[in-house]
């Protein structure tokens, strides 16, 4: 994970809703963070339909953090 991402207007579903950066090939991707990741963490991420059902039903989202890799 890079960093957190601030929004000054956003969607009202996505209020409460943490925002990250997460570096994927070479580029950064934004992602809803369902599981708390910290910065530098190596997370598990999920895109399209399945990022959609991790965060919720009514989250206008298209990328989501769903698990923090412990391993090396």
């Amino acid at each position: 994970m890079a960093g957190k991402v601030w929004a000054t207007k956003k969607s009202p579903a996505l209020t409460g809703q943490a925002l990250l950066t997460v570096a994927v090939d070479g580029a950064l991707l934004v992602c809803a963070d369902c599981v708390g990741a910290g910065e530098g963490e190596r997370v598990l991420v999920a895109t399209g339909g399945a990022a959609r059902v991790a965060a919720g039903a009514h989250i206008p989202i298209d990328a989501a953090i769903v698990g923090i890799i412990d391993g090396p």
